[in-house]
């Protein structure tokens, strides 16, 4: 990380004394007022001093993190235009699933581990098979994993799986249909939990297959009662393409939160 920044800021024309902060966002759990990454999945961090090494390595005070899909969210959130006292939700579909909630401007963040809808477990597809968690089925991982299972290519990537979707192969169409199930269950949860104002989709499996948003909610017809209906209106693929966790760590580290 931090031979990333600095060649980042070898390429700009701005002296590292004129930066009045970083911002950062760190899957997993944080602690943000210590600026500790507590625990991530997908890295070797446990406990990890972020903010410390971050002041030490390029001498700025302010440094500012938080969850990372906490920080695309506070990106989309203000992109949205919703009024402040609206209840707003971004979901990304990407590596993992998850998801984070603002209402009054607020995140509402539980005891810190709020939002992780990914690890909630839905029904396969298949009835005979035990439910698994959300992110299991239809993360970009587990949409690669299951096509290489069934079209016995240990070489195929996601992103060519939805290629094959597009282009009408059958295996592609199962492979999605499994994870477009599972989406829309694991969604329909949360909008009956919740009833957001707004759902915004990012992640790059979202936000490079916008389809992805009219199939989740045909599948959510499947569960939605007549009074639940406006939540398909409320739903949509977010406006900053995939740089809404850079844009809300900015935003974050300027305003010192």
């Amino acid at each position: 990380m931090r031979a990333c920044v600095a060649r980042l800021l070898g390429h700009s024309s701005i002296p590292i004394d004129e930066i009045c902060g970083f911002g950062a966002g760190v899957p997993g759990k944080v602690d943000r007022k210590q600026g500790i990454a507590v625990y991530q999945n997908n890295l070797p961090w446990r406990n990890f001093h972020f903010k410390d090494r971050m002041r030490e390595a390029f001498g700025v005070d302010t440094v500012v993190i938080d969850n990372d899909v906490y920080m695309a969210a506070f990106a989309e959130w203000q992109a949205s235009g919703i009024d402040a006292e609206d209840l707003f939700v971004y979901l990304t579909i990407s590596t993992g699933i998850s998801s984070a909630i603002i209402q009054g401007g607020e995140f509402i963040r539980g005891a810190g581990f709020a939002g992780e809808i990914g690890l909630v477990p839905v029904r396969t597809a298949n009835p005979e098979q035990p439910a698994e968690r959300l992110e299991w089925q239809a993360s970009g991982p587990a949409i690669e994993r299951r096509a290489r299972e069934l079209l016995k290519n240990e070489r195929v990537t996601t992103e060519e799986v939805f290629q094959m979707f597009y282009d009408g192969d059958k295996q592609a169409a199962q492979v999605m249909e499994e994870a477009l199930e599972a989406l829309a269950h694991g969604i329909y949860m949360m909008a009956s939990v919740l009833d957001p104002n707004k759902l915004v989709f990012g992640g790059s499996v979202a936000v490079k297959n916008p389809l992805l948003l009219d199939l989740i909610k045909a599948k959510m017809k499947n569960y939605l009662i007549a009074e639940q209906q406006h939540v398909l209106g409320n739903m949509e693929i977010g406006r900053l393409g995939n740089d809404q966790g850079i844009i809300g760590a900015g935003l974050r580290a300027l305003t010192f939160e």
